[in-house]
């Protein structure tokens, strides 16, 4: 091919430093201009046009470069659309072969009114097809010979270097469109670690007794410091929050937080969460992945249930914790990080490193800073706080008004142990606020059995005065009958009508009639 097209060493030259120049650039605008200008003195051109082809809306986007300069002495550009049913550019793509035209005027494919520019006159062109190996992408357009026509040599070389020009437009295609993505990718990060220390102040942290103010004070000293953190608190007293509190307003707030709950999987599942693994490790490894504590790299990681992980487990997270460093399941690379552990545990560790339970060696690394959570029975004075702030939050989400307490009801709850502490109180609520369907208040028939029964004064007048006649002894049975049944059916009133053998129209005449 090189003897039928005559190339001179510098036409070799010139092309080779062409297609080398192509590789190096990036960016989708700056590689037209590259391909623009380079091509420009080795075709002896006035200028160039790429149009590049939008498949969905049918059309080309054209880039157009032409040799006269602008004041400050650069190339002029302009760019517009095209339709793609129309002009050589409809005619290229469609027959997929290269054009060579020397009088534009005498070519009825060209389409006059769009495809040449009325600022620039065209006379003579070369369009070749570019196409990479996923699809045809556009049309390059070499314009106006400066001297001489355009022959077969200018269509071959051109032909030659389309397939560079096309795998290099595609490439700036895709960097830009991976920068877009990665820049999307950062500003949505952004706006999680935000929502996420919005999320994680201490106003989400309720409460102003004795006991909290306590543990706001020790959290203040540690949050301002990368120190190792337990803690060790009893089920539903919000140890996770703590731990993202202490991360997110700390200098670490910036940084990931990666939480695992130890007692979630099994240990040879949690090995390989925690460390990662390597493709063909074991049955189901396909690929190759990272561990939390390599993507936790830089931040936070926060062990959940620390107490429940297995001896053998634990001898792995302390060579973590003492080195710094892991092996993959699998793998033979050693990994080095460097991250934060905030750990926690509704058990005594003390008690379980006695046992035989959990190493001591690990305790005394873990347990650095110790925090250790009030469970609700300790601080009653938070209740009316903590049940205002659920209810406001649960009327949010339900679309409802917000309710309070009677003062009844408040005693019942205040009287309560709560052995499933904040969490139980959070859900009481929620099913509270389910019963009262739309009231103003939330009165003690609301509440669950278990936590009226566990009042020693609760009694249910409604139910257990002597009516004064047999009208209202079947009026508070009726009352009794509905509540039970939409407090069954979680205040589904289509599900109660029908367990109550009514009509739904029925339930709900009564439920306003008895102001349910």
């Amino acid at each position: 091919m090189a003897s039928d097209l005559h190339l001179s060493e510098t036409d070799l030259s010139l092309l080779g430093e062409v297609v080398t120049s192509f590789h190096t650039v990036r960016d989708l605008d700056d590689m037209f201009m590259e391909i623009i200008t380079k091509l420009r003195p080795l075709f002896n051109i006035e200028g160039a046009s790429i149009a590049l082809h939008d498949s969905t809306r049918r059309e080309f986007y054209f880039y157009r470069m032409i040799e006269e300069l602008d004041d400050d002495g650069k190339l002029e550009s302009a760019s517009f659309t095209f339709p793609d049913d129309k002009g050589i550019a409809n005619w290229v793509m469609e027959h997929d072969q290269s054009v060579l035209i020397n009088d534009v005027t005498d070519d009825e494919r060209v389409y006059t009114t769009d495809e040449l520019s009325s600022d620039f006159v065209t006379r003579s062109m070369v369009c070749v097809p570019l196409k990479t190996r996923r699809s045809f992408i556009g049309v390059f357009y070499a314009l106006n010979k400066i001297s001489g026509e355009f022959n077969e040599r200018d269509r071959k070389l051109l032909e030659i270097l389309s397939g560079t020009i096309a795998a290099s437009l595609e490439n700036a295609r895709l960097y830009g469109d991976l920068k877009d993505h990665l820049h999307a990718l950062e500003q949505e990060k952004r706006k999680l670690i935000s929502q996420a220390r919005s999320e994680a102040g201490f106003k989400e942290i309720i409460g102003t007794s004795r006991p909290m103010r306590n543990l706001f004070e020790l959290m203040e000293k540690v949050i301002v410091t990368p120190t190792t953190v337990l803690i060790q608190g009893e089920t539903g007293t919000g140890k996770e929050l703590i731990a993202k509190v202490i991360h997110y307003n700390g200098p670490l707030g910036d940084k990931a937080f990666i939480a695992e709950n130890c007692a979630a999987l099994p240990e040879s599942l949690l090995e390989s969460e925690l460390f990662g693994h390597v493709k063909g490790s074991f049955t189901g490894a396909v690929a190759d992945k990272k561990g939390l504590f390599e993507i936790a790299d830089g931040g936070t990681i926060f062990l959940d249930e620390i107490g429940e992980m297995s001896l053998q487990m634990q001898v792995k997270l302390l060579r973590v914790l003492q080195e710094g460093q892991f092996r993959p399941v699998g793998g033979s690379r050693t990994v080095q990080v460097k991250v934060r552990l905030i750990a926690s545990t509704n058990r005594n560790l003390a008690e379980e490193v006695e046992q035989g339970n959990f190493r001591e060696d690990l305790y005394y690394r873990i347990n650095v800073f110790q925090i250790t959570p009030p469970p609700l029975r300790q601080r009653k004075d938070d209740i009316l706080l903590l049940c205002s702030h659920f209810l406001e939050k649960l009327a949010r989400k339900y679309a409802k008004p917000t309710p309070h307490l009677t003062p009844q009801t408040l005693d019942i709850l205040t009287h309560y142990d709560w052995p499933g502490n904040v969490r139980e109180l959070e859900n009481e609520m929620e099913r509270a606020i389910t019963m009262a369907a739309g009231l103003e208040t939330i009165s003690a028939d609301m509440l669950s059995d278990r936590i009226r029964s566990a009042h020693p004064g609760y009694r249910d007048d409604r139910f257990n005065s002597q009516p004064g006649s047999l009208k209202e002894a079947v009026s508070q049975l009726e009352q009794k009958l509905i509540r039970q049944a939409l407090e069954e059916t979680g205040g589904n009133r289509s599900q109660a009508a029908k367990a109550l053998g009514l009509s739904r129209q029925g339930l709900l005449n009564k439920i306003s009639a008895y102001k349910i």
